[in-house]
C-alpha cells in the first residue's frame, strides 16, 4: 500500500457505543460530528478494497464499539487530507487531517463526514 487514495476507497472508523460515549451518537442513532474530532488526526483504517466483512472482523478484534464507513471522496469534498500512516500493529492505519498543515478537522468537515458516514457494524 502507498499514500495514494482513490476516491472510491472506503475508510472505516471505530466509534465507542452510546453506553460508553453518548456524545458520539445522536438521538436518532446516527453518528455525531463529535466522533470525528481528534486534534492528533482522525484515525481510520483504509479499506484497501477488502470485503467489508473482512474489514469488520479485523477491526472488531482490536476495537470496541461500532464501525462506520465513508469514502475518500467524502473527505476530498470538504478539503480534508487522507494520509496513509501504518503502525507496527496495523498495516491499514491511516489518518484524516483537516488540511496539509492542520490535523484537526473543522466543525464543517466533521459535520459533513458524520452525515456521510454509514454504520456497518
Amino acid at each position: 500500500m502507498d499514500n495514494i487514495f482513490r476516491i472510491d476507497e472506503k475508510l472505516y472508523r471505530a466509534v465507542y457505543p452510546p453506553e460508553v460515549m453518548d456524545m458520539f451518537w445522536k438521538r436518532d442513532g446516527s453518528v455525531s460530528s463529535a466522533a470525528f474530532a481528534d486534534r492528533n488526526g482522525l484515525s481510520v483504517d483504509r479499506g484497501d478494497y477488502r470485503p467489508e466483512s473482512e474489514v469488520i472482523e479485523y477491526m472488531s478484534e482490536r476495537f470496541t464499539g461500532h464501525i462506520v464507513s465513508l469514502y475518500v471522496k467524502n473527505c476530498n469534498d470538504v478539503g480534508a487530507v487522507v494520509k496513509y500512516s501504518p503502525s507496527k500493529s496495523n498495516v491499514y492505519h491511516s489518518e484524516i487531517h483537516g488540511s496539509a498543515t492542520n490535523k484537526l478537522l473543522s466543525k464543517t468537515q466533521r459535520r459533513h463526514l458524520a452525515i456521510k458516514a454509514k454504520i456497518v457494524c
